[in-house]
């Protein structure tokens, strides 16, 4: 029987329509509207899409969108000195700043800049941090993403094999921790683990985030086996996106599973929307 297909589509969807009704409260009741900047570098194509996509639907929500663009010849010390200004404007409750940037600025300069009351990507140190020992702070939106499709999905996550193949800081070592808070056991993975699909096997919970196009095989799946896709590769010669998972083989085997497109990007936006308005509600507390 083929996999329950867990649109991130739809999910996103319901989310955002219920973060509308959270941001309408907070103008009501605080007569600003939560205010988020994201600043591009260059012209780089998927990076255009991915913030105007950013800036639509925080317009869609009713929150304030700013789009700062930038040359690719922009110095560091000019990124450096907007981010100091957003950093000092009230009026602004959450900064990003596109990635990836271009070769000549140190992107951990610039992550380090953001203020951590400001860092909704949930990429700066102090939350990362925060995360690990388990205190309030921002989580990185694809993550957080990840396991809100889990929750979605009727899983508990308790007591659960989750395996992440995947280590990065963006989102293979978050997703781990997020897993490890909701007491799953948690193994983590990546390209060079040995006989990989012997421990994909094991998992009840699989989240692919290597950046490798289907990596994961349909015979490196438990049955039954809830897959998170995180992937987005595009293959030379082909238009088609695709996930670090072999769709067609996993969506036979597993009980369900993400599609790519469709399945943890949309989640994505809608995580960084949670995390501004979360931003501006503790910095109206603070102003109290």
């Amino acid at each position: 029987m083929a996999a329950t297909i867990l649109d991130g589509k739809a999910i996103a969807q319901r989310t955002r329509e219920q973060l509308a009704l959270r941001v309408a409260d907070f103008r009501a009741q605080h007569g600003y509207a939560p205010g988020l900047v994201v600043i591009l570098v260059g012209e780089d194509p998927a990076s255009q899409v991915y913030v105007r996509n950013k800036h639509r639907a925080c317009q869609e929500v009713g929150m304030r969108s700013i789009v700062e663009t930038l040359a690719e010849t922009t110095t560091q010390e000019a990124l450096l000195a907007m981010v100091a200004r957003y950093n000092a404007d009230a009026d602004i409750h959450g900064i990003l700043v596109q990635m990836p940037l271009p070769r000549h600025i140190d992107e951990k300069a610039v992550i380090n800049a953001i203020s951590p009351q400001k860092d909704v990507d949930g990429f700066h140190p102090m939350s990362a941090g925060a995360l690990m020992v388990g205190e309030q702070g921002f989580v990185p939106c694809t993550p957080r993403g990840v396991i809100t499709l889990i929750e979605q999905a009727g899983v508990d996550i308790a007591g659960k094999h989750a395996v992440v193949v995947g280590r990065s800081n963006i989102v293979g070592k978050p997703v781990a921790m997020l897993l490890l808070q909701r007491h799953a056991t948690v193994t983590i993975c990546h390209s060079r683990t040995q006989d990989l699909g012997s421990i994909t096997r094991q998992a009840d919970i699989l989240v692919a985030a290597v950046g490798r196009p289907q990596m994961i095989r349909g015979d490196m799946i438990k049955p039954g086996a809830v897959v998170i896709d995180v992937g987005i590769n595009r293959v030379p010669g082909s238009k088609k996106l695709y996930g670090d998972v072999a769709f067609d083989e996993a969506v036979e085997v597993a009980g369900a599973i993400t599609p790519v497109p469709g399945g943890v990007g949309p989640m994505t936006i809608a995580m960084l929307l949670h995390n501004t308005l979360d931003a501006a509600l503790m910095a109206a507390q603070a102003r109290k």
